[in-house]
């Protein structure tokens, strides 16, 4: 009797052991897909394309860019601000420049300012968290596309909001990183935790 509980007892560890483990894997998906459905930390959301028509209330939408210290490229925004038509769809875009003297691999995280409003901010397209390798000396042009939802005008919290400020921040990825040898200089990093199909090439 006593070994039969023993069995249970080790099936039971066994069995929390390995749903941890589980859990600690999911984590950072579960994590990207809670920020995505709050707009949690100033995440936009990634949903539908726009309803139709726009209203003919408008907001200043801001492009901001910015790389990580150890990553080797020249990126910014094509345009400084859009004033877009809250509802309409818009298309926007960035590029980079690999100023290394080898193919360089890198991940962009984004966020939206002020926070309150990244509820109402809906990216239709996006080349976030994607890996995206440049040339050496290459240049590539990366495309999103967005829309305001209307009810930010109406909701009281957010009411006040005239510019909403989109930043992206490029990281060298862990594998590229890992590769070149430039892991202990790289500074902070992002590591695809899956292979991620690359949507821009030189």
């Amino acid at each position: 009797m006593a070994r039969n509980n023993n069995g249970l007892m080790a099936f039971g560890l066994v069995a929390v052991i390995g749903g941890m483990v589980g859990l600690s894997f999911a984590s950072v998906p579960l994590y990207r897909m809670f920020c995505a459905a709050t707009g949690y930390g100033g995440t936009p959301q990634i949903g539908p394309e726009a309803g139709p028509g726009a209203t003919g209330r408008f907001i200043t939408v801001r492009f901001n860019a910015d790389v990580n210290g150890g990553m080797p490229w020249r990126f910014n925004p094509v345009q400084s601000e859009i004033r877009v038509a809250l509802g309409d769809e818009q298309p926007a875009f960035y590029e980079a420049r690999n100023l290394a003297s080898t193919p360089v691999t890198g991940v962009s995280t984004y966020n939206v300012t002020p926070e309150k409003a990244a509820i109402y901010f809906h990216k239709t397209q996006c080349f976030c968290f994607n890996e995206q390798t440049i040339a050496a000396g290459g240049d590539v042009q990366f495309p999103l596309s967005f829309w305001v939802d209307p009810a930010i005008a109406t909701d009281p919290n957010t009411a006040d909001v005239t510019t909403i400020t989109l930043s992206y921040t490029f990281f060298r990825s862990l594998d590229d990183a890992s590769r070149t040898g430039a892991l202990a200089k790289a500074g902070p990093h992002i590591g695809a935790g899956e292979p991620q199909p690359r949507t821009a090439t030189p």
